[in-house]
């Protein structure tokens, strides 16, 4: 009896004797993942596939002929009487294009078997009595790295689960570009292009820190491998390996319904693999600098022309002094090279965890052949040590997952760079010196410049005052004699404080009125009489002969009904002269202006 599913059909599990036809879809229990047949880009071809269901983009994650496809709708998958998983081009079942390649060994003793979709994205055979997994689609991926599924080499079967780009958007057969974990050394993730390495992560057992993804290694006799699962389950996540030869992880934002990328690589150019050749490093962010690449300390460039003048460093370095010195137990050491992403570990030695730095450094300096070592904190409190033997490739600095590594030096490197170490210290000594003493002179300068200003100042101040108090004597006593008097009034000098206190610090209160010339303000004095206090502006231009001038024909027109000066002040830069006051005038009539002191009118003036 033959079955086939509808469309609609909610079914995540295919028996024996059950036909899965195209137009037929399988649906993991949760409805996370759905299996069908599916036409990519604008091929016409079919492939069997695995897509995410709620996503509204059809994104494939998995196809099982992806090599070779069917023309037409006539696909059929079925699981047959032997236990075996098998599509083929038709119902007849003599052209299977695709088979899970389950032995009959595996399968005699228990020949009731079923396909399942779990809600991993995972299609097991199982079989059905003893729950015994015999086949999975997640040993066998394409080009995509789900949560819960491993890459690396099972030792005891012989599975090798690594990840292989499509050739193009419209195909999804094998491209040119692969992701393995390679097991050699201290293991890590590495992208190929062909067998050409392209790329490769941080190497097995450095922590790789995600906010959103728990990424566990296993290195072990049985398995050498990496997995990941999500911290937060609702979240649509996954790891891609574009055609184009990119490795990327992509989140699905269901408001925006589409995949938006937070991670990828290779980005800068120093991330693609030896970009500088060996014993050199890349620096991605080579701001202050015009060439990314350089060498490490012991090491020159194996060509300056490259290196200096076409900025090619594919060359890489060399060692410095290679014939006429020996690194090995001739007073040789370790430099450090700080926060780099650390060499190749293909050919490194993982000495295991609790190793201190000490021991991790004798262990390297034992061995001639060592050319490095790094011992790095690997999670909490925990230390272990990496030893490289043969070429220091792929360095590149990384301020984010960098650790330090120390490379080995001859004792003239080492010298060297002692040297240069202590010149240096010598110079930052005497750049201090040097700027201590910069600084003191400047403040010393400053200071006597200050104190010379200031002295300036207050001998112009003083020439001032006494120009003011030689004319107001001079124009005093002239104003009188030209008015026929033998008697000349004294003039009052007042201290500023005294003006200050009389007019209430020249409050707004006791202001009068204001003329070309500046303010004039009510006062009294200590002595109870009311002034009329005039501060002559420092903006108001009036210079010494102006001020001549008032003060000599104040003296001319004294008369009983005239306002009286009284006395002046000349402290500081602003002249002020003292009036009487007189309570029923506004004194302006008088004071602003020469051409109003000779228009008084004398009917005024006996009034």
């Amino acid at each position: 009896m033959i079955i086939h599913f509808a469309v609609s059909a909610s079914i995540d599990t295919i028996a024996i004797n059950q036909t899965f036809g195209d137009g037929s879809l399988l649906i993991s229990k949760e409805k996370n993942f759905v299996l069908g047949f599916f036409s990519p880009g604008n091929s016409n071809y079919r492939y069997l596939g695995i897509w995410y269901y709620k996503v509204r983009e059809q994104t494939v994650v998995w196809v099982a002929n992806r090599n070779h496809p069917i023309n037409g709708s006539s696909g059929v998958l079925s699981v047959n009487q032997y236990g075996n998983l098998l599509l083929c081009s038709n119902h007849s079942g003599k052209v299977p294009v695709w088979s899970a390649n389950v032995s009959r060994e595996v399968t005699k003793t228990d020949t009731c078997c079923v396909a399942q979709l779990l809600d991993s994205g995972n299609l097991i055979l199982v079989q059905e009595r003893s729950g015994r997994v015999l086949w999975e689609s997640f040993d066998h991926p394409t080009d995509t790295f789900l949560p819960g599924m491993k890459l690396g080499l099972n030792r005891e079967t012989g599975i090798h689960q690594f990840l292989t780009s499509w050739r193009s958007v419209d195909d999804p057969g094998t491209g040119d570009y692969s992701l393995e974990l390679n097991p050699k050394g201290s293991p890590q993730v590495i992208l190929y292009k062909g067998r050409k390495l392209n790329w490769r992560s941080l190497p097995w057992p450095i922590k790789i820190y995600n906010d959103m993804r728990n990424i566990s290694f296993v290195n072990n006799q049985k398995e050498t491998s990496v997995t990941y699962f999500l911290v937060d389950a609702s979240v649509i996540l996954t790891t891609k390996l574009d055609y184009s030869g990119f490795l990327m992880h992509l989140i699905w934002h269901e408001t925006e319904g589409k995949w938006k990328e937070f991670w990828s690589a290779p980005k800068y150019l120093c991330e693609s693999y030896g970009h500088c050749g060996a014993y050199s490093k890349c620096d991605p962010l080579n701001f202050n600098r015009k060439f990314e690449c350089d060498c490490l300390p012991g090491y020159e460039p194996q060509s300056p022309r490259d290196w200096n003048i076409l900025k090619d460093g594919s060359g890489g370095c060399v060692k410095k002094r290679q014939e006429s010195s020996s690194v090995c137990k001739q007073g040789d050491g370790f430099m450090k090279v700080a926060t780099v992403k650390v060499p190749d570990t293909s050919e490194a030695v993982w000495l295991g965890l609790n190793t201190s730095p000490v021991d991790c450094e004798m262990e390297c300096k034992r061995n001639c052949t060592c050319s490095a070592y790094s011992s790095a904190v690997i999670s909490g409190k925990e230390t272990g040590c990496v030893t490289w033997y043969g070429k220091l490739m792929d360095i590149v600095i990384s301020n984010d997952e960098g650790s330090d590594i120390y490379v080995r030096v001859d004792a003239i490197e080492l010298a060297e760079i002692a040297q240069k170490s202590k010149g240096f210290m010598e110079k930052k000594h005497i750049l201090a010196i040097l700027a201590v003493s910069v600084v003191s002179a400047w403040f010393v300068i400053t200071l006597f410049a200050y104190l010379w200003f200031k002295k300036k100042r207050r001998i112009v101040r003083n020439n001032w005052n006494e120009r003011l108090l030689d004319t107001i004597n001079d124009a005093y006593y002239k104003g009188n004699e030209s008015e026929g008097r033998m008697s000349h009034p004294e003039i009052v000098f007042f201290n500023l404080s005294t003006i200050l206190v009389a007019t209430n610090n020249f409050s707004q209160a006791n202001r009068l009125g204001q003329g070309g010339f500046g303010l004039v303000y009510k006062g009294q004095l200590p002595n109870g009489i009311e002034v009329a206090v005039k501060k002559l502006s420092k903006n108001s231009g009036q210079g010494v002969e102006e001020f001549k001038n008032e003060v000599m024909l104040i003296a001319k027109l004294q008369h009983k009904n005239l306002v009286k000066l009284i006395g002046c002040c000349i402290q500081g830069e602003q002249p002020i002269l003292v009036y009487e006051y007189l309570p029923n005038k506004s004194l302006d009539t008088f004071l602003f202006g020469k051409l109003a002191l000779y228009i008084l009118l004398w009917s005024l003036n006996f009034s």
